[in-house]
């Protein structure tokens, strides 16, 4: 599906972690971007943007919408043959009411979005950001499938709205999205599956979870032992190239798995005491299973989780996305250190001796 370099973009939750520097990536092109924004008259959330937008060749528009409000994306997607929908909560803690903050909006969300594409005559391609915790709910689930690794094949069948909401949300989003384009035949879908999003923010405003993680690693948090959890890792700048890709090349097609590598805590952790020296508490052993059990719901895990994923491997396939997105991985090193860089030249993080 051949894209007209010279129409309009449009970018849901353009003010997001990853949806910001595929903006930036865009703008550099000299695109033109239709960006919805809950809000675009909050200069916090949107300043970054606009400054971006002024120092690179390409166009911005700010565009209000509602994720869960049917008919609020029609207006910001005339004229576009590529839509990014990018827009969707990331909530992994303090989570109250799940279907309210992470299956509604994540489903609605796509629903409202695709539904617009429908309507919309010019949309050729959606490119749809879902997750690898589309493909897999647990680390102990690798033992359920052929090989040693998810790839684009496999389904999370594991999750729900008990258990790994989060990742229930982003599964049913991508599968509603396949149902919707399954029933027309004028524009394709191509969907992009990260793993946890690393690197380096274009603002301070980003509430990415993978913030949280990056401060428990070095505010000491994780210094008596970290749970032995692994990560499908990925850079954010790559996340946001795979967009590209993605909308861009006319071959491109179906699910990708976006993962550089896999990383425990304490792995993070030896990367960055090698980097930025023994100042920091970062974790320096992995804490006894049966103790991260017993502590669980006092730190906000639930026992089953525990179970069915510290202590077990986690790998994935990267390869279809070589292939076919041209994507080419940063180390995981790299984006980490980037990561915590970040963290302390906002303070957020600070050096303890």
């Amino acid at each position: 599906m051949k894209i007209d370099r010279s129409k309009p973009i449009l970018v849901t939750g353009a003010n997001g972690y990853v949806a910001s520097w595929l903006v930036k990536f865009l703008l550099d092109e000299g695109f033109i971007v239709h960006a919805t924004v809950r809000n675009p008259d909050n200069e916090q959330k949107v300043a970054h943007l606009r400054s971006i937008a002024a120092n690179a060749s390409g166009k911005l528009s700010f565009f209000k919408a509602d994720l869960l409000k049917d008919g609020e994306f029609d207006r910001a997607m005339q004229d576009c043959e590529l839509v990014f929908h990018t827009a969707s909560p990331f909530i992994a803690r303090g989570i109250n009411d799940a279907q309210k903050e992470l299956i509604e909006p994540a489903l609605l969300g796509t629903r409202n979005v695709l539904e617009a594409a429908n309507r919309v005559a010019s949309v050729k391609r959606v490119v749809l950001t879902s997750s690898v915790v589309a493909a897999y709910g647990d680390a102990v689930d690798l033992e359920e499938i052929d090989g040693d690794r998810f790839n684009e094949d496999h389904w999370n069948f594991s999750s729900g709205e008990k258990h790994q909401p989060y990742s229930f949300s982003k599964t049913v989003a991508e599968k509603e999205a396949w149902d919707i384009v399954k029933k027309q035949d004028r524009w394709d879908l191509v969907v992009v599956n990260p793993g946890v999003v690393f690197g380096p923010a274009l603002t301070q405003q980003s509430d990415s979870e993978s913030i949280e993680m990056m401060r428990d690693l070095g505010n000491g948090k994780m210094l008596t032992g970290a749970p032995k959890l692994e990560f499908g890792i990925v850079d954010v700048r790559d996340v946001a190239k795979g967009h590209m890709q993605a909308g861009l090349i006319p071959e491109a097609s179906s699910r990708h798995i976006l993962v550089s590598g896999s990383l425990t805590f304490l792995e993070i952790g030896k990367i960055l005491r090698n980097h930025f020296g023994r100042g920091y508490p970062f974790p320096r052993f992995n804490a006894p299973t049966s103790l991260i059990w017993l502590i669980a719901p006092l730190v906000g895990l639930s026992r089953k989780f525990v179970k069915q994923n510290v202590g077990y491997p986690l790998r994935f396939d990267n390869s279809y996305a070589k292939t076919d997105l041209k994507m080419e991985f940063r180390p995981i090193s790299e984006t980490v250190i980037a990561h915590f860089q970040q963290l302390l030249d906002d303070g957020i993080v600070k050096k303890w001796f």
